[in-house]
């Protein structure tokens, strides 16, 4: 199973084997069906998450019912760690498969014990924050600045074959725009 988590990690920060090892005994992997939450806004919630396989989503829903999406988590990435994600010990995000899921879930209080023993964790846990908050920060200036064909251009950069794999009214959503103008800018690029 080292195998799963190594690539992940690595694509953050190097880390060594052992430290890797460390981690590894914290995880639990876990498949999760397609439409299944990971996570639901208010329950609790003191687990980090590696994506191994498939897509989810993290999203909010308006006083009105719709769904909001704020991300995309692909196969060998990591979902928004603990703190970003967390408010008093419970869930401020819904995360769900989109398809069929594989992930490795670990204790946070766990592994901020490790950040706090060991250098290479604790460099490792904090690229994942700074990663998270440049992405966020992305996200805001590409819906305040940018045309809906461009960002629809930086979705596909950031998320490669997305739309071929997740319901389009997810990325329109993701992009701010409403699926008939999604459509649109398909048929013109």
């Amino acid at each position: 199973m080292h195998d799963k988590i190594s690539p992940i990690i690595h694509s953050v920060s190097p880390v060594s084997s052992k430290s890797i090892w460390k981690i590894e005994d914290l995880v639990e992997y876990t498949t999760i069906k397609k439409g299944e939450p990971i996570t639901t806004v208010g329950q609790r919630n003191n687990l980090e998450y590696f994506m191994i396989e498939g897509i989810c989503k993290s999203f909010l829903n308006t006083p009105e019912g719709e769904n909001v999406t704020i991300s995309f988590f692909m196969s060998n990435s990591i979902i928004s760690p603990s703190t970003t994600r967390n408010q008093k010990g419970k869930s401020v995000i819904n995360i769900q498969a989109l398809t069929d899921v594989e992930i490795a879930a670990f204790n946070a209080t766990e592994f901020e014990k490790l950040m706090i023993e060991d250098l290479e964790i604790r460099d490792f846990g904090n690229s994942v924050l700074r990663i998270e908050l440049m992405a966020k920060v992305q996200k805001e200036i590409a819906l305040a600045s940018l045309k809906g064909k461009d960002r629809l251009l930086l979705l596909r950069k950031n998320y490669p074959n997305i739309e071929n794999l997740v319901p389009h009214s997810d990325i329109a959503s993701y992009l701010g725009i409403t699926t008939i103008s999604l459509s649109r800018l398909r048929t013109q690029s």
